[in-house]
């Protein structure tokens, strides 16, 4: 991982690299900012250029044994902390630790380096249990940091979501933070700096990164998705400065004829009150999984707003397609200040539980039902 491989970021990386050129990096670092803006990435990066003895104009040589071990994550200096859970294969008293889930790691982060939580949990075949940073844990960082460096370099600990540690085993690592082996450095990426216990937080040099910019986003959508400017700016301004959210919007978009359809069905069967219809509709959608469920649910909340600006008169704000407009021109009256609220609210709870595995026929079938008093409120 470069540092020119991370979109946007340009005050981030400067930073970075001035703790590294100017031999001024602290012991431990809190990387932290809003979800998708690529604070994983920027951590490897930082470990990467430092572990590089060749370093060159702002960025590691990329030919050295170094840089060969670092871009496949298997450098012996260079360790990885993540949430676990045990393996189904494990005896009934084996603690998990990061190291049983090192090869899964490793092939999710080279496959993309932005990837979310959930495909962390969907990677480790987690439904419905928890992972967590276990106390063993930080038994093992300890044991890894005593020993002396292999390539004779620095020795360097990301702890990726650090909130999600277990309170004993953050105890167990306050001093060694404090008081670090020469050549040491921790590097904790959270999203959620609050959870972490105070006395971790305090022993930590912030660094925030920030949301990332419409441009940055459209420009890196172009290169890497070879998205016309058009298309790029509209999927940017609905990301929310998320590369993440920038890419799910992209699923969404080759969905998107699919999603209409099954939007303007809802709308009409709630206005129509046609039960049995809503049953059929629910079923239909039950049937997509999980993750496109998800995808829906978004795209009806974006097209609610969408029409209710449309009220407006304000096309510059719109972001629609020309079959989206062309239903909307006749629904848009049907949204309006004593309904948006409510519709929303039922979709927002339908995701929310969908997300947490209810079952998508009650779900889907319940908020139909639901909408009927919404799609009347006009």
């Amino acid at each position: 991982m470069y540092f020119s491989d991370i979109i946007g970021q340009e005050g981030v990386k400067e930073q970075m690299r001035r703790f590294v050129d100017e031999n001024r990096m602290a012991h431990a670092l809190l990387v932290t900012g809003p979800r998708g803006n690529g604070k994983l990435p920027l951590a490897v990066a930082l470990a990467h250029y430092l572990l590089c003895k060749n370093r060159d104009n702002g960025e590691p040589c990329g030919i050295c044994p170094t840089c060969a071990k670092v871009n496949k994550l298997v450098h012996s200096d260079l360790h990885f902390v993540y949430p676990v859970l045990k393996k189904k294969n494990c005896s009934s008293d084996h603690v998990p630790v990061s190291d049983d889930y090192i090869n899964e790691w490793r092939e999710i982060f080279l496959k993309n380096p932005y990837f979310t939580y959930a495909d962390w949990l969907k990677k480790m075949g987690v439904e419905n249990q928890q992972p967590m940073i276990y106390e063993r844990e930080s038994g093992e960082i300890l044991q890894k940091l005593a020993m002396q460096s292999r390539e004779g370099g620095w020795k360097i600990v990301i702890i990726w979501l650090p909130e999600k540690m277990k309170e004993v085993g953050s105890n167990k690592l306050l001093k060694i933070i404090e008081e670090p082996p020469k050549d040491t450095l921790f590097i904790l990426v959270s999203e959620e700096p609050e959870k972490i216990i105070p006395t971790i937080l305090s022993r930590t040099q912030r660094i925030d990164v920030p949301r990332l910019s419409d441009g940055e986003i459209a420009q890196a959508l172009q290169v890497r998705y070879s998205l016309s400017p058009d298309d790029a700016a509209q999927i940017a301004r609905l990301s929310g400065g998320s590369w993440e959210k920038a890419e799910e919007q992209l699923s969404i978009d080759s969905d998107k004829e699919q999603f209409l359809e099954l939007f303007a069905q809802l709308m009409r069967v709630a206005y129509a009150r046609n039960i049995r219809e809503m049953k059929k509709w629910s079923e239909q959608v039950a049937a997509l999984g999980r993750e496109r469920q998800k995808h829906l649910l978004e795209y009806c909340q974006r097209m609610i707003r969408e029409n209710f600006i449309m009220n407006f008169k304000r096309d510059e704000m719109l972001t629609m397609s020309s079959a989206e407009r062309n239903f909307s021109v006749r629904f848009s009256p049907f949204v309006n200040e004593r309904n948006i609220f409510g519709i929303m609210e039922e979709l927002s709870e339908a995701q929310h539980h969908i997300e947490h595995n209810v079952n998508a026929k009650m779900v889907f079938f319940d908020m139909s039902l639901r909408m009927i008093v919404w799609i009347k409120n006009r």
